[in-house]
């Protein structure tokens, strides 16, 4: 029986590397290409905010545009999942859905409903993953059937499996007129039962059908201003796969740059992205990981020396893979309560501090140019991350990473379920990250690489006119001096919401009386590595050990 299939684009809003996509050609007559825009999903779930908004429907244009250009078109459909997969099986006489495999639960618990409804209904239902470079239940089950907690344990499972799979060929115009199983890459079809790859075999020269033109003006994507999303966006990372590729190659013709990259030695306050800025366009599924990861394997190969992980732009690509499969096998990850790896904290809640801190009003310059550049932007530098986050939790506010994670799903272009939560733990030492004396400086931090304050005069144009010496403490200029910059601190600027020193002081005595009380939960995430002697490290050092990279990584 060949198929009428609805393909359910969720996250792998590409046609590179798709293999799901591509067995749905392999195996139908007739394919409507589907994204079901549930709003209640997006909003109560992935929590998403105005410029998330903005890109995915710059993702969804691109990608239709893509799919028009082989010959289909995407049908964005607006209702909740249930309702609009019962109304169009019915419609178009379906009788297979394919959709990527996802390891988020609200994505699991999301296909199992189609699973089921699909017992009901008598359609058929496929999923492939190719979201992470490996699937995270093989790394489970060679682990004995849990997550490896340390990224050296990762590393040494990850030894055994070998390299991830290759990706799929691209689809071209001929995919979507006929098909063949001489066409699939070698291997897909065992991602397929028998009994498809034989009618596969017998239906080799058949056209598989597109939707009509007419859906495709019935369901086209919607503008923001169809969903009553602001206009306005000043963010430079425009959403897509088009946009994504060409990112992709921009920063592959250095391969010198790539070769030597190391994420350490890239700068939080440049004026420009000092990484790939790729993640975005890798948490919405945009660009493939695996192609990422093969590209730069090529360029290694060619190299005389290359980075190595941690450190290396394939190991920033392996540490997303260490949150997600950590993330895939422990209950209640995106929380403290009930989390088995995480410290429980008594931490504050104080709503008016974490309001100061969301909306870029802490009065430290460096803190607050960061959450404004977060706020315009949807994105920011990875020890520009570090930094925020260690100031509302351990640092100086002791206000719960949960917080703050929130405010990241909402802002962040690159928010991900898995490295949003794994990263926030990490920064507030409550798993993962051992060095808790290590503290970011609000001021001299950023001071260090940015002397001169262009960062902040950027983001913060009301401190722009004030000398170096002040631009990171504008506090310490006197009256005359802040008059003749324009701006009065205390009216203009806020003053600083804490003492930094004494704040932090308070606070590292409580983690480590926490620590000390729940040593065996601390010591489940620690690598055999880490220094058992760490908290008498001097924290006169903080700044010197953070610059050399001693702290968590993401992939941004």
């Amino acid at each position: 029986m060949l198929h009428r299939t609805i393909h359910l684009f969720r996250k792998e809003l590409r046609l590179h590397d798709n293999p799901v996509l591509l067995a749905a050609l392999q195996s139908s007559e007739a394919l409507y290409p589907v994204y079901i825009l549930d709003r209640a999903f997006l909003t109560s779930s992935m929590h998403i905010g105005a410029l998330r908004w903005h890109f995915l429907l710059q993702s969804l244009e691109d990608l239709h545009k893509n799919l028009c250009q082989l010959g289909s078109c995407l049908l964005v459909i607006q209702g909740e999942y249930e309702t609009v997969l019962r109304d169009h099986i019915q419609k178009w006489s379906i009788t297979q859905v394919t959709l990527d495999a996802e390891m988020e639960p609200f994505y699991k618990e999301m296909e199992a409903n189609i699973q089921c409804l699909g017992a009901e209904l008598g359609f058929e239902v496929l999923s492939l993953g190719s979201h992470s470079l490996y699937d995270t239940q093989r790394i489970l089950d060679i682990n004995g059937g849990s997550p490896p907690l340390t990224y050296k344990r990762f590393l040494h499972i990850l030894s055994l499996l070998g390299d991830p799979e290759v990706p799929v060929r691209n689809l071209t115009a001929e995919d979507f007129q006929k098909e063949g199983l001489s066409s699939c890459l070698p291997g897909l079809e065992k991602k397929l039962r028998v009994k498809d790859v034989l009618c596969l075999a017998l239906h080799e020269e058949r056209r598989c059908s597109a939707p009509d033109p007419d859906l495709a003006e019935c369901y086209r994507v919607p503008l923001p201003v169809d969903l009553k999303i602001s206009p306005e966006n000043l963010s430079p990372w425009r959403g897509g796969e088009t946009e994504g590729l060409q990112r992709l190659e921009q920063h592959l013709t250095d391969q010198g740059w790539v070769a030597s990259f190391t994420k350490p030695r890239t700068i939080p306050n440049s004026l420009l992205p000092s990484t790939t800025g790729l993640s975005p366009y890798f948490s919405m599924g945009c660009l493939s990981v695996r192609t990422f990861f093969y590209r730069l394997s090529n360029i290694y190969a060619q190299a005389k020396h290359h980075s190595l992980p941690p450190v290396s732009l394939q190991g920033q690509l392996l540490w997303r893979e260490f949150f997600y499969t950590v993330a895939s096998a422990t209950p209640n990850f995106t929380q403290m309560a009930g989390n088995p790896i995480c410290l429980q904290i008594c931490w504050y809640k104080d709503a008016e501090r974490l309001h100061k801190w969301k909306m870029a009003q802490t009065g430290f310059p460096w803190i607050d140019a960061i959450m404004t550049q977060l706020r315009q932007e949807g994105w920011i530098h990875h020890l520009a991350r570090h930094a925020v986050a260690c100031f509302l939790t351990r640092g100086d506010l002791w206000i719960s990473w949960e917080e703050g994670m929130k405010v990241f799903e909402e802002l962040l272009l690159d928010a991900d379920y898995s490295i949003n939560a794994g990263n926030w733990m990490w920064l507030s030492a409550s798993a993962f990250f051992h060095q808790y004396t290590r503290i970011f400086c609000p001021v001299r931090f950023g001071k260090r690489t940015d002397p001169q304050g262009n960062y902040i005069r950027k983001y913060l144009p009301i401190l722009k006119n004030f000398p170096s010496k002040y631009i990171y403490e504008p506090w310490t200029a006197s009256e005359e001096e802040q008059k003749q910059a324009g701006c009065i601190i205390g009216r203009d600027y806020p003053f600083p919401m804490v003492n930094h020193k004494e704040a932090s002081d308070h606070n590292l005595q409580l983690m480590r009386q926490v620590r000390e009380e729940q040593h065996r939960t601390a010591q489940l995430t620690r690598d055999d590595a880490d220094d058992p002697m760490e908290i008498k490290v001097k924290r006169d050092h903080t700044e010197e050990n953070i610059s050399k990279g001693k702290v968590a990584r993401t992939t941004e």
